[in-house]
């Protein structure tokens, strides 16, 4: 599993690591039902308190992105279309808040970003 902390980040750390699986399981590089490492495990390889990843794991789970069974472990919950879509339009919101902040701070104006919208989402897929 490579998640990556940064003691630098202004994110706690139980949120860079929540962030990191739910970019890996909106992404499908994790699927349904695959296991996640253990809390003490993933503790252990991160040098972090068992509670911050205990909280990492509670919010997905609360969010129904992984499931734990008592004694089994913890996997990928099997999800539904809508959830993902869901999920990948709160990122999208986020980074328009982003972008809409930036063009009004630079003076361009809407119907000018509305045209870029328009020119980058009919090119070709940057995934």
């Amino acid at each position: 599993m490579n998640i990556i902390i940064s003691n630098r980040s202004e994110q706690p750390i139980y949120e860079q690591i929540e962030s990191q699986f739910r970019d890996m399981i909106l992404r499908q590089q994790l699927k349904p039902n695959d296991p996640i490492p253990s809390m003490r495990a993933l503790a252990k390889d991160l040098h972090v308190s068992l509670i911050t990843v205990k909280k990492a794991y509670e919010n997905l789970s609360r969010d129904g992105l992984i499931v734990t069974v008592v004694g089994k472990g913890s996997f990928v919950a099997s999800l539904n279309q809508e959830l993902i879509k869901e999920e990948n339009q709160k990122k999208i919101e986020s980074l328009l808040d982003r972008a809409c902040t930036l063009a009004l701070e630079a003076g361009i104006e809407k119907n000018v970003l509305k045209d870029l919208i328009d020119l980058m989402y009919e090119g070709e897929p940057r995934i």
